[in-house]
């Protein structure tokens, strides 16, 4: 298992990299849009819509509403309600996250429209958040930044966890997540993030500043791996889908994406 974990991170890390650097913006977010439909398409199933036909209207519906949030791009104050609200969603789910914890989350939440509004909450400002950081002058950059940061609270956290987790984060929803893994995630990313700032073209708040924005991205980060395994054990799957080996499916590989990219991105807005 491993193994094809690497191999297929091996295999997508240029294919994203490609599209990051080598695409317009227009290509990008539709290549972004793909990404969006095929998560889209695993989401459905965790809500309850077992038929192909209505899982793909689903997909078709997401799809049309990421892509018309497109016409929002020439106005700031909309631009930033957008990704203000895209963060303030993971701030309600990190109640629904220690709710769970603490038992009293219900499988039912996440089942029919409640369940489909969800994945749209998830999906959308993600996407929105990643084409807008990358239509910006260093956008590419900005969304590599967003990438290491994203990367580094899952590898910082592995390693920390590995050689020096001892309390559990969250035992309920992943009883293999530590503390430990956590702080060295957040440590990681702050070190990685600096780094970035000095070396690449690209333009970001003061050291101060972006440490705090740093240190909340990968604990949104967390948050995000977190919820959609809390979601996986209300709805009693192990993996959202199978098209990725070693992964599982699409939204096992962006989880944690769909809570830093909004977050991130509003954070440069605010900042």
């Amino acid at each position: 298992m491993l193994k094809w974990r690497w191999i297929t991170a091996l295999v997508l890390l240029p294919l994203v990299l490609g599209a990051v650097f080598l695409l317009p913006n227009a290509g990008f977010a539709l290549v972004m849009l793909l990404v969006v439909a095929l998560g889209a398409w695993e989401w459905a199933a965790l809500a309850g819509l077992q038929e192909p036909g209505r899982r793909a209207g689903y997909v078709t519906a997401v799809v049309a509403i990421a892509a018309g949030t497109w016409l929002l791009f020439p106005f700031p104050l909309l631009t930033a309600t957008v990704l203000s609200l895209g963060a303030l969603v993971w701030c309600v789910l990190a109640v629904w996250q220690v709710r769970f914890e603490l038992g009293r989350a219900r499988a039912d939440a996440v089942s029919g429209l409640s369940g489909m509004g969800l994945g749209v909450l998830l999906l959308v400002p993600a996407w929105f958040a990643l084409v807008w950081m990358h239509d910006r002058p260093d956008g590419p950059w900005v969304v590599v930044v967003v990438l290491v940061l994203t990367w580094a609270a899952d590898v910082g956290a592995f390693f920390a966890g590995r050689w020096f987790g001892r309390r559990r984060l969250a035992p309920r929803t992943s009883p293999g997540k530590t503390q430990e893994g956590a702080m060295g995630g957040l440590v990681l990313a702050v070190v990685l993030v600096w780094g970035m700032s000095v070396v690449l073209p690209v333009y970001l708040p003061g050291f101060g500043a972006l440490a705090v924005l740093a240190l909340v991205t990968v604990a949104a980060s967390i948050l995000g791996d977190l919820f959609e395994s809390m979601i996986k054990r209300l709805r009693g799957v192990k993996d959202s889908g199978t098209l990725l080996p070693g992964h599982g499916g699409v939204l096992d590989r962006i989880d944690s994406l769909t809570a830093t990219a909004p977050v991130f991105a509003a954070g440069l807005v605010w900042l």
